[in-house]
């Protein structure tokens, strides 16, 4: 894999927040981004993407040497598009936005899966790193600041404690009209978590230099509000 080359001078603003899932990246990404006037690339929905290529062809992780093939191949025959979108990052595959597809929890699995994949992970960074070089703004993931962009003028990792990241994401699901229960969504998390912490290809991990923020307990506006301090310190 390619090195990531460091930011110049006159580079446009990047901000780098990973994290768990449920730990509030995606919500606190979007306002952050908002709030600074700069685009927001959601780059933890570029997988999704592939994961819902993948479910749509029956393929099921853990992956073997053929199945990993058969995903790569899905990846040369459609198209995957990514646009900055208002208060978000729309994803459209073959020309059809499958914005809501993607944010099941069975996709989110999948999403985890095949991106532990290193064939996967190298076709869609240089996307991401060529979006970060071209817009800036605000970019959200898992390995954001650890692969992505490490020399991020801003490096975040957003956390939260077990219980509070599945209650957030039950809220999520029930929003959407997704029948699931506490204990389920903590199962699916956790056993998310486990692959992203202990996949040979980018684990999820704190960044060196990154401001570290325990979302638990706090509102959306305070965690924004702590990062638009961030930001005041490098600007």
């Amino acid at each position: 894999m390619a090195n990531t080359p460091p930011e110049s001078k006159n580079s446009r603003l990047i901000i780098a927040i990973d994290g768990p899932a449920g730990a509030g990246k995606s919500t606190v990404a979007s306002q952050l981004a908002s709030r600074l006037g700069i685009p927001y690339l959601d780059t933890g929905a570029m997988y999704r993407a592939v994961g819902l290529l993948a479910m749509q062809d029956g393929l099921e992780p853990p992956f073997d040497e053929g199945a990993a093939t058969r995903v790569l191949e899905l990846m040369e025959r459609h198209r995957i598009e990514v646009e900055a979108a208002d208060g978000g990052t729309k994803i459209i595959v073959d020309g059809h936005d499958v914005g809501e597809e993607i944010r099941s929890p069975e996709c989110s699995l999948m999403a985890s899966a095949v991106s532990a994949l290193a064939d996967v992970r190298e076709a869609l960074v240089p996307l991401q790193r060529e979006l970060g070089m071209r817009d800036g703004g605000v970019m959200e993931g898992r390995d954001i600041g650890t692969v992505v962009f490490p020399d991020a003028g801003l490096k975040v990792f957003l956390t939260a404690s077990v219980d509070e990241r599945a209650r957030r994401r039950l809220g999520d699901l029930r929003e959407r009209d997704v029948d699931t229960s506490l204990e389920e969504v903590r199962e699916q998390q956790q056993q998310r978590d486990l692959q992203d912490t202990s996949r040979a290809e980018s684990p999820l991990q704190v960044a060196r230099g990154s401001v570290v923020v325990d979302t638990t307990g706090l509102t959306l506006d305070q965690v924004v509000e702590r990062l638009l301090e961030e930001v005041a310190r490098i600007r």
